[in-house]
């Protein structure tokens, strides 16, 4: 019997990649800024002035290898990195001018290795000590590839078909293409890390046999489902991360003609945005307003221009649904209180405000669980994550975390685990009593230092002088803020 589901939309990457020219032209308008802010703002510390310049002399080899020394994920990076708050936002450029395109050149830079193949690293000799790292996302595989390239051996445990965690599952192709994810996956097994999919830790006794047969053990386990919401009807509600997910392996979204899409974080503008171009009339429903949103103000307007619309001050109450089928959400007007704990006024229902959206499809996008497997592995928590200090070991000895799982405080996001993966890698090598090779602030090389906009900006720089000692290559020693 022929199949009488509508055809699925097909996705592409909403940027196109950079032409050469695009690209030499892009990357000779940057000032080479010394103590760039860019820098500054980027929690993986890539060295953005000498990877752009490198652009702009033609080497995007070295270019990509600046990159991916401070950054093993800057291709994913490159393009789901909210560059518009970190290093796009702190550009000198941008108060008067438009500010470098730093994404849109990373990527044109890693790309262009990456989709050649090219291998940019090569492992220190065999060290003979073993790390098991669980869980393969954006945390798990950074830490595996440091830990890699300093000749430890390395698994990477993934219960999923596919590593790459949420750059594979739960990033809409509009921003990242599984292919993306799959090659940086690749990318740690060509170091030589074992990547072994389809196997799941869940018990204390799984977690003791990794420590048995290994030196040390990363968990980077990510975070769980949508959390219920608790409303009658609410078995007919979509997750908002498994509509993404279906949208990136080809299945049905299950997305209808009319689509309300509960939440107002970054995933909610992500599920709507595929709502929207499946061709349903799309609107996202939150109980505050616009000032306290969670999605990054840019990803407001993007979801704006995409023909998305909002109903604030809304909480939903309860799923309509007939025959199986939904039919509508009932909703009750909010009104604004006192702040509570995360500091934002608290909504309150106005008595008598009931009204029903119309609608065939519900999503929820309202954030995710805390990791559940910490409890069972007997680790200390933090408001339901996993405590950590700041070398990012956990209540049990050998045993570090990385990633969302850990992120008690500050923004999750795909560089902070990034970061994250370095600094508990950087912390095993310690423990191991090693030293680690993780560059804390790049030193401006030459090419840099004796361009004629950096010197007209800032003079010569000495050399041998107290200033280039202090910009040396150093371990890592921040703090972690998660």
């Amino acid at each position: 019997m022929e199949d009488a589901r509508p055809p699925q939309p097909t996705f592409q990457e909403l940027l196109p990649p950079m032409t050469a020219h695009e690209a030499s032209v892009e990357a000779n308008r940057c000032l080479y800024c010394y103590d760039a802010p860019c820098l500054q703002a980027c929690p993986t510390h890539i060295d953005i002035p000498t990877f752009i310049r490198k652009i702009a002399t033609g080497n995007l080899r070295g270019s990509a290898r600046t990159i991916l020394e401070s950054n093993f994920l800057g291709g994913t990076c490159a393009r789901v990195c909210p560059v518009q708050e970190l290093c796009e936002g702190a550009c000198v450029l941008g108060p008067d001018h438009t500010p470098i395109q730093i994404g849109r050149l990373q990527r044109h830079a890693v790309d262009h290795v990456q989709d050649r193949g090219i291998q940019l690293f090569t492992p220190a000799p065999a060290t003979g000590r073993r790390v098991a790292v669980v869980g393969s996302g954006p945390a798990g595989i950074s830490a595996s590839a440091e830990l890699a390239k300093a000749g430890h051996e390395v698994t990477l445990y993934e219960k999923r078909e596919l590593g790459g965690g949420l750059s594979t599952y739960g990033i809409i192709v509009l921003r990242e293409p599984v292919e993306v994810a799959l090659r940086e996956v690749q990318a740690a097994r060509d170091l030589g890390v074992n990547v072994v999919t389809g196997h799941e830790l869940s018990t204390r006794a799984g977690l003791d046999d990794l420590l048995t047969a290994n030196d040390a053990v990363i968990l980077a386990l990510g975070l769980g489902a949508v959390p219920a919401l608790g409303i009658p009807g609410e078995n007919h509600i979509l997750d908002g991360l498994q509509v993404i997910e279906a949208s990136k392996m080809d299945r049905p979204t299950g997305v209808g003609t009319r689509a309300v899409i509960i939440g107002a974080g970054n995933t909610a503008v992500d599920a709507a945005t595929i709502a929207r171009r499946s061709g349903a009339d799309t609107l996202m429903v939150y109980r505050r307003t616009e000032r306290e949103m969670t999605a990054y103000h840019h990803e407001y307007l993007f979801a704006l221009s995409e023909g998305i619309t909002f109903s604030f001050l809304t909480q939903p109450v309860e799923v309509l649904h007939e025959g199986g089928q939904v039919t509508g959400l009932r909703c009750v007007r909010m009104g604004l209180g006192a702040p509570d704990a995360s500091g934002r006024a608290r909504p309150e229902p106005i008595p008598g405000s009931d009204f029903v959206i119309p609608c065939d499809t519900v999503i929820s996008a309202i954030g995710q669980e805390k990791p559940a497997l910490a409890a069972t592995l007997g680790l200390d928590l933090d408001g339901g994550y996993i405590r950590v200090d700041d070398a990012l070991q956990t209540s049990l000895p050998r045993v570090y975390a990385a990633g969302d799982c850990v992120r008690a405080r500050g923004n999750a996001s795909t560089v902070m685990a990034v970061q994250d993966g370095k600094i508990a890698a950087a912390s095993i090598e310690r423990a191991l009593g090693r030293t680690p090779n993780v560059t804390l602030k790049p030193t401006p090389p030459a090419e840099v230092r004796d361009h004629p906009l950096y010197i007209a900006a800032h003079g010569p720089v000495p050399s041998g002088t107290a200033l280039t000692a202090a910009l040396a290559h150093a371990p890592v020693t921040e703090a972690h803020h998660g």
